[in-house]
């Protein structure tokens, strides 16, 4: 498992369209029902707080270039202690697989065949996240290099079409909210982009070819992805309105549905649905990649191939007893979700930095163990 590497350009794509991933297309909503039309601001506020969020996580993956996350647990917390810690950490990114799964299949169902039985959808989807699972983190890597191109074209289109809706009044008046409610909006955006980023210290830098520019990388990447999500955010409450924009569950696919050209280019949305299935995809198969990866190590297999049929399949199940409906779903993620996060994504490494600060002659003594 050690002599996959990818480049830091690789590595640069995969954090954008994991920073983007669900956000585009349930982000604007979650915003827009707290901030209303200082929506924006929020996400540009959050996209801010997020970079000091992965600078803590570049700096703790750096002390120990060589392993992955749940090595780095064990090495600092000590054995037992760091298992449980790689439990938590293994059990949210299955979470999130089949929470990300739930969300393809619903918007799926909801906007283009409803008749469709969800269960077909995930195992599908399951299909192909596993595929690329087992064949390896290069193979990803180098399909997100391809459809990278593809989504940029899109969300070009999706930008230049939907540009003449905008009404500025809609986003008037600004700072109405107030700062505090502007700043406690934007802890949603920050948990699902930036916070949940710490299973990306599963390949970073560990399966990185070139360390110090990947730790740039890591920054520009969620960066890049901040940059979307504020330009979604501002186009959705601009065009559709802030009370709009609360109110439906997919503002992105909304806004689609908007353009007109000369009645001439229309009804775009469907194409339009594969920029979220594109993004959806990539940030489904870290996860998942996370998931398999860090039982394996907590495990001391060599291989993770064999887990990725099974956990592919408890995923599927899960996923259709997750959340009983949309409603439900969107309680959960505003709060018990961001709860779990925060603990496993922050809490957690922030208890690293300190043990490793008490710790730190001894470790740096120990030869680092592959």
């Amino acid at each position: 498992m050690q002599n996959v590497k990818i480049n830091p350009y690789q590595f640069l794509i995969l954090v954008i369209f994991f920073t983007i991933g669900s956000g585009i297309l349930i982000v604007p909503s979650v915003l827009a029902a707290e901030a209303k039309q200082d929506a924006w601001i929020s996400a540009i506020i959050g996209t801010g707080i997020g970079l000091l969020v992965i600078w803590l996580f570049t700096t703790i993956a750096l002390w120990f270039p060589h392993l992955t996350y749940i090595q780095i647990n064990e090495k600092i917390f000590g054995k037992w202690i760091g298992k449980a810690v790689s439990v938590l950490f293994v059990a949210m990114a299955t979470f999130y697989t089949s929470s990300l799964l739930y969300y393809s299949a619903t918007f799926v169902t909801t906007n283009v065949m409803p008749n469709t039985p969800m269960v077909a959808l995930n195992i599908l989807m399951v299909g192909i996240v596993v595929m690329g699972v087992r064949l390896g983190l290069e193979t990803i890597a180098r399909s997100a290099e391809i459809l990278i191109v593809i989504f940029f074209v899109l969300f070009l289109i999706l930008m230049v079409f939907v540009s003449p809706e905008i009404k500025f009044e809609n986003i008037q008046p600004v700072f109405e909210v107030g700062a505090k409610t502007i700043v406690q909006s934007s802890t949603y955006l920050v948990t699902s982009s930036s916070v949940n980023a710490i299973v990306l210290l599963m390949i970073f830098p560990a399966f990185i070819n070139k360390m110090k520019q990947a730790k740039k990388f890591f920054l520009l990447g969620n960066f890049i992805g901040g940059i979307f999500i504020i330009m979604l955010t501002f186009l959705s409450v601009s065009v559709l309105g802030a009370e709009d924009t609360a109110r439906q569950i997919y503002p992105g696919y909304e806004l689609a549905k908007r353009i007109n050209v000369g009645d001439f280019v229309q009804r775009i949305e469907e194409f339009m649905g594969s920029l979220w299935f594109i993004a959806l995809y990539f940030k489904t198969i870290l996860y998942f990649y996370a998931s398999v990866l860090g039982i394996a190590q907590i495990l001391n297999m060599k291989d993770y191939r064999p887990l990725t049929l099974p956990l592919g399949m408890i995923a599927v199940i899960l996923s259709l007893v997750i959340y009983p409906n949309v409603v439900y779903q969107k309680v959960v993620e505003q709060s018990t979700e961001i709860f779990f996060t925060i603990i496993i994504g922050l809490f957690f490494p922030l208890m690293l930095v300190i043990v490793y600060a008490l710790r730190k002659n001894k470790l740096q003594k120990e030869p680092e163990s592959h």
